[in-house]
């Protein structure tokens, strides 16, 4: 045993010297990458229900509008849209009964942009369209 230090390596074959350093680094990946589908899954799940929170709004403002002037309740549903950074998809007016769909761009890391859409429909209790 000249040369080496007493207990140094012994039952460990020299191919295995340095392997936990690779397991060590597939851990870390892995690790990695379960972070950024945990963050890109949350960042989808919070565009949704901003997009949900937008469709509701305009709704229940289409909704209101159709009361005082049918007319222009599609015109709110757009102005309550964009103050909630939403883009007004669809607007349909049936029986002071407001149905609305929004929709929400959103940038998910390294994939590039999204969009979540939602609807939404509100109108006077017992109302039906």
């Amino acid at each position: 045993m000249r040369g080496s230090p007493a207990g140094a390596d012994v039952g460990r074959p020299a191919r295995e010297r340095g392997s936990a350093t690779i397991w060590s680094i597939t851990l870390m990946a892995v690790v990695w990458l379960a972070a950024m589908v945990v963050v890109q899954v949350g960042l989808a799940r919070v565009a949704r229900h901003r997009a949900q929170s937008a469709a509701d709004l305009a709704a229940l403002g289409a909704a209101r509008w159709t009361l005082a002037d049918p007319g222009e309740a599609c015109g709110r549903a757009q102005v309550i849209a964009v103050a909630n950074y939403a883009s007004l998809r669809s607007c349909a007016i049936s029986e002071s009964v407001a149905e609305v769909a929004v929709s929400i761009r959103f940038e998910v890391p390294l994939l590039g942009t999204a969009t979540a859409v939602a609807s939404a429909t509100a109108g006077p209790a017992g109302a039906t369209a």
